[in-house]
């Protein structure tokens, strides 16, 4: 069976690399609209770029005027500003949000309608070329496919999906993400080992996203705690710069499965960050998909050392299981009630989170049946 493997035209990884960037813009364009979230720009990290653009005599705009995830509404900012600037090609640095608009953009610029047309379709016809910095270590979309954005009218967090979204340079610098918060870098190293998780798991995996998933999920289980507890750690900074990258391009290729096809609806309605909200699911979602692929549990318990060859099984499984509520308790993650969501307002979305999850398809690639009730069931058990 032929397995199709994509990824960035070019990745540039290490400390430092930010500083490369006038090695790849060189034929990009004229103008860049610049996407970025303003703590990145008043960090400075911004001013790299435009050093680079300004000695190059490549103009620029900015687009900085969101906050949270992305939406329809900032998209059709975006683009407003990219077609007004005269724009041709875009540079996204900050986390998914800054890199998953820079992403929209680009396609809505080729393409004609509303965003919510396009989902459930191949996005095609994508012109300008793509830059993306990532200032967190975990949404990997620096190296997907994909790119998520919230219907504010519906209220569905729309996952959109093309191969020409895969941005043409992916640069990895650690250093950006020293000034992460601990809460962030506990949302973001979770999201990455969700992303790794769900790509070692799913019915789409291959031998080449194999490799990449249990890579990222041994770096995560080892360094995210370190990065948690001391931010300026520049080892585990690195290593979990290098785990969200391994990760991302594990679940391009792979898919992801339960988690995130249930974490996306909680996100959309109640405005919970996504890894957050990947993690709340975590243990829930992943002891019911554990049923249906314990061996490849067992891989990942024995990878990082919670299992022993001997030990069967379910055992290894339920070891791996364990390691995961540990993790998740060291990053300190709430629970939904915990989180300030009442439990009558989850309850009333229920129906309609099972529905607009199964309908994103990320569910059925669990190696274990479910359905919509299925889906209900598991809601109802997170909350309690």
């Amino acid at each position: 069976m032929a397995n199709l493997f994509i990824s960035p035209g070019k990745i540039v990884t290490g400390s430092g690399s930010l500083g490369e960037l006038s090695k790849y813009v060189d034929g990009f364009g004229k103008k860049a609209l610049i996407v970025c979230d303003q703590i990145t720009e008043k960090l400075g990290k911004v001013k790299v770029i435009t050093d680079v653009l300004d000695h190059k005599k490549v103009s620029f705009a900015i687009y900085d005027d969101f906050l949270g995830e992305p939406t329809n509404v900032m998209i059709e900012n975006a683009l407003s500003i990219y077609k007004k600037e005269g724009c041709d090609f875009l540079i996204g640095i900050g986390g998914g949000s800054a890199l998953d608009i820079m992403k929209a953009v680009a396609a809505m610029d080729a393409n004609p309608g509303k965003i919510s047309d396009y989902m459930g379709k191949e996005i095609t016809g994508i012109k300008a070329k793509m830059i993306a910095i990532p200032t967190t270590a975990g949404t990997g979309s620096e190296a997907t496919q994909f790119t998520i954005i919230s219907d504010v009218e519906t209220g569905v967090k729309m996952l959109l999906k093309g191969a020409q979204l895969m941005p043409d340079v992916a640069i990895i610098d650690p250093e950006l993400t020293i000034t992460l918060p601990p809460k962030m870098t506990a949302s973001t190293g979770l999201d990455a080992l969700t992303h790794a998780v769900e790509a070692y798991t799913s019915k789409k995996a291959q031998p080449l996203t194999d490799t990449l998933a249990i890579s990222a999920i041994k770096r995560i289980f080892n360094y995210l705690p370190l990065a948690y507890r001391d931010g300026g750690n520049e080892v585990a900074r690195r290593q979990m710069s290098i785990a969200a990258l391994e990760a991302g391009m594990a679940f391009n290729n792979s898919s992801v499965t339960l988690v995130h096809g249930m974490s996306r609806p909680i996100g959309a309605l109640f405005h919970v960050p996504h890894g957050i909200s990947n993690a709340m699911l975590l243990t829930v979602c992943l002891e019911y998909a554990k049923e249906g692929a314990k061996s490849r549990f067992a891989d990942m318990a024995r990878a990082i050392g919670a299992a022993k060859e001997p030990d069967s099984e379910s055992k290894a499984a339920d070891s791996f299981m364990a390691e995961i509520r540990k993790i998740c308790d060291i990053c300190q993650i709430p629970s939904l009630e915990g989180y300030g969501i009442p439990k009558d307002e989850f309850f009333a979305q229920i129906d309609k989170m099972a529905e607009d999850a199964m309908i994103s398809g990320s569910p059925s690639n669990t190696r274990r049946e479910l359905d919509a009730g299925v889906l209900k069931e598991l809601y109802r058990k997170l909350y309690k």
